[in-house]
């Protein structure tokens, strides 16, 4: 359900910028262009086919505006959705609120059973980040595989190459950080996450097939030195 056309990217707003006409009706998607948690509202939106109902406003996070704190969202952090004269923030809570709020393909199926998988695939992300981000400050190629060996788990509970079989909510939660995580591994520790894990190989190489994601994804470099910056302390 991804645009046929790639989106060209509003530009982004940071302190010097002035706000846009708030609460005039416009359904605005504050986002940074390399923020996980806002990856996962964005690709949402674009496989929802979105992308002219729910406008792009893209916040530089470095360098925030003091509007988007003062005005818009207290908590100042990403993604929020200005919608119906509110403001919604948390990207779990977001993306679900796209797909029951909004039309397109609904992104959670129907069966107790896959509903219920959901919200326990939900509940981990968390810990799946946690896991991942703790064992770079320890031996991370042994801590590490206990995260994605839980995805490879939960990948062969259904039938089908996404996480609750057919494509869902849930996978737009986890890509966002799984592809920088693989990244980050490959790079630095010489580790592929996908080794030994058929299923999340095809799983991500799956999602690399849908416009909706491919078209949010940052670039590698970025994400590597950002990482490095962030994780690779020298004492």
């Amino acid at each position: 359900m991804a645009a046929t056309v790639k989106e060209v990217l509003p530009p982004i707003l940071d302190s010097t910028s002035q706000p846009p006409p708030l609460f005039d009706g416009t359904t605005r998607l504050y986002t940074n262009l390399q923020c996980p948690f806002a990856q996962r509202v964005w690709i949402t939106r674009n496989y929802k086919g979105l992308q002219d109902k729910i406008k792009l406003v893209p916040i530089d996070l470095a360098n925030r505006p003091t509007w988007y704190k003062e005005k818009v969202y207290p908590e100042n952090k990403v993604p929020s959705l200005e919608h119906d004269n509110k403001i919604i923030g948390e990207s779990l809570d977001l993306v679900k609120y796209l797909d029951t709020h909004f039309e397109g393909p609904t992104l959670l199926p129907d069966e107790t059973a896959k509903r219920e998988f959901a919200e326990e695939l939900f509940n981990y992300t968390d810990t799946f980040n946690k896991t991942v981000f703790s064992s770079f400050k320890g031996d991370t190629t042994k801590e590490v595989g206990v995260a994605f060996d839980y995805l490879e788990s939960a990948l062969e509970k259904f039938e089908g190459p996404f996480l609750l079989g057919e494509i869902s909510l849930v996978d737009f939660a986890y890509i966002p950080f799984v592809e920088r995580f693989q990244l980050f591994l490959q790079e630095v520790y010489k580790y592929d996450v996908t080794t030994g894990r058929p299923k999340l190989a095809t799983w991500i190489a799956e999602l690399n097939k849908i416009d909706a994601y491919t078209e949010t994804k940052p670039d590698p470099e970025y994400v590597v030195n950002f990482y490095k910056k962030r994780f690779l302390v020298i004492n």
